[in-house]
C-alpha cells in the first residue's frame, strides 16, 4: 500500500493530505457544535436583536418568534429588514415582528433608535447584539470613531447603556453579546490606539481592529455583569464559532470568492452559529450566570488579557467618553 501512495505524484500526494487534514476538520466540528435543547417558551416577552436581517441574527429570530415572542429586527438596510420579517413570520407562525431602523455606525442613529423604544415599548426582556462586520481598510465614521469598532463595540455599547433603565425595569433580563473567539489573538491592548488613533493596525495578527472590537465586547460583558447583576439583568458574550453569513460582504472581491468556497464547505451554518445566541437567550440553567464567555452552548475560560478586571474598567471608561454618555444615562 505504501508503495502504491508512494508511486503517486507528489503534487497529489499533497492533495490527498490535504483532503484527510480537511476531512479530519469538518468531523471534528461537527462533533463538537453545541446545540440548545431548551424547550422555554417566551411568550409575552419581547426580544431586540441587531443585524437580525441576515445570518445568525435571522437565524436567532426565526428560533425566538417560533417560541412565541415579540422580536424587534434591528436593521440598517430596512429593505432587507422587511425581506427578512415575512421570511421570519413564514417559517414560525409569529406575526408579532417588527423592523426598526439603526445604523451602528451612526451615534444619532442609536440614540433614535433607543428614543423609538423607550416610547413605544413597555419591556424589553431579551437584547442580542449580534450585528457585526470585517474590514481590511480604516474608514471613518461620520462621529470620528473607526468604522468596525463602532459598529461591532461601540454602537452597541451605547445601545445597551440606554435600553438599560428598561431592561432593569422588565427584569429578569438577559443581555447577549456576540463576540468571537478571535480575540484570542490580542496579546496586549493599547488603550491610546482604541479607536485606531496612532495606527492602523488591521493586517496585525496581534492588533487587528476586529480583534481589538471583539476583545473589548468581552471585557465590557465582565465589566457591566456585576454592576447590573442585583438589579436582575445577566449580561453575555459568545463566540458562534467560524460561521457561512456575509460578515466579509466589506472585504476585497477575492477574500469574499475565498471565503464563498472554503466557508461552505467547513464551517457552520447560519442556524448552527446561532445555537449559543439562542442558549443564552432562553435555557433556564444559565437564568443566573453572568460575566461570562461561551461557545457551544458552554463556558469557556477566556485568555489573561479577557479576564483583566482592571483593563474592563479602563475599556469601560474609554467607551463611555467615545460615545458621549451621559450621567443621566448611567443605570448603575
Amino acid at each position: 500500500m505504501l508503495t502504491f501512495v508512494l508511486s503517486f505524484p507528489i503534487v497529489v500526494q499533497i492533495g490527498l493530505l490535504i483532503l484527510s487534514l480537511a476531512g479530519g476538520l469538518k468531523i471534528y466540528l461537527e462533533l463538537t457544535k453545541g446545540v440548545c435543547n431548551s424547550t422555554v417558551q417566551l411568550t409575552g416577552k419581547t426580544v431586540i436583536i441587531t443585524g437580525a436581517n441576515t445570518g445568525i441574527g435571522k437565524e436567532t429570530a426565526i428560533d425566538l418568534a417560533k417560541r412565541g415572542a415579540r422580536i424587534i429586527l434591528a436593521c440598517r438596510d430596512t429593505k432587507k429588514g422587511i425581506a427578512a420579517k415575512d421570511d421570519i413570520v413564514r417559517h414560525s407562525g409569529n406575526d408579532n415582528v417588527i423592523v426598526r431602523y439603526l445604523d451602528l455606525a451612526s451615534l444619532p442613529s442609536v440614540r433614535n433608535f433607543a428614543t423609538l423604544i423607550l416610547k413605544s415599548e413597555q419591556r424589553l426582556d431579551i437584547l442580542i447584539n449580534n450585528a457585526g462586520c470585517i474590514a481590511l481598510e480604516k474608514r471613518l465614521t461620520a462621529d470620528g470613531l473607526e468604522s468596525q469598532m463602532q459598529t461591532n463595540h461601540f454602537g452597541h455599547f451605547l445601545l445597551t447603556n440606554l435600553l438599560l433603565g428598561l431592561m432593569i425595569k422588565s427584569a429578569p433580563s438577559r443581555i447577549i453579546n456576540v463576540s468571537s473567539n478571535v480575540y484570542r489573538w490580542m496579546k496586549t491592548l493599547d488603550l491610546n490606539n482604541l479607536n485606531s488613533e496612532l495606527s492602523y493596525n488591521n493586517n496585525s495578527l496581534y492588533h487587528g481592529v476586529y480583534y481589538t472590537s471583539k476583545l473589548c465586547q468581552i471585557l465590557c460583558t465582565r465589566h457591566l455583569a456585576p454592576l447590573v447583576n442585583s438589579s436582575g439583568v445577566t449580561v453575555n458574550s459568545l463566540c458562534p464559532g467560524v460561521v457561512h453569513t456575509e460578515i466579509f460582504r466589506t472585504t476585497s472581491s477575492w477574500f469574499q470568492m475565498l471565503a464563498a468556497f472554503v466557508l461552505p464547505i467547513f464551517f457552520k451554518t447560519a442556524k448552527e452559529g446561532a445555537q449559543t445566541s439562542i442558549y443564552l437567550a432562553v435555557a433556564d440553567e444559565v437564568s443566573d450566570v453572568t460575566g461570562e464567555f461561551f461557545r457551544d452552548c458552554k463556558i469557556e475560560k477566556t485568555s489573561r488579557l479577557a479576564s483583566d478586571t482592571g483593563l474592563a474598567k479602563k475599556v469601560w471608561e474609554l467607551s463611555e467618553s467615545f460615545v458621549g454618555l451621559k450621567p443621566e444615562e448611567r443605570h448603575y
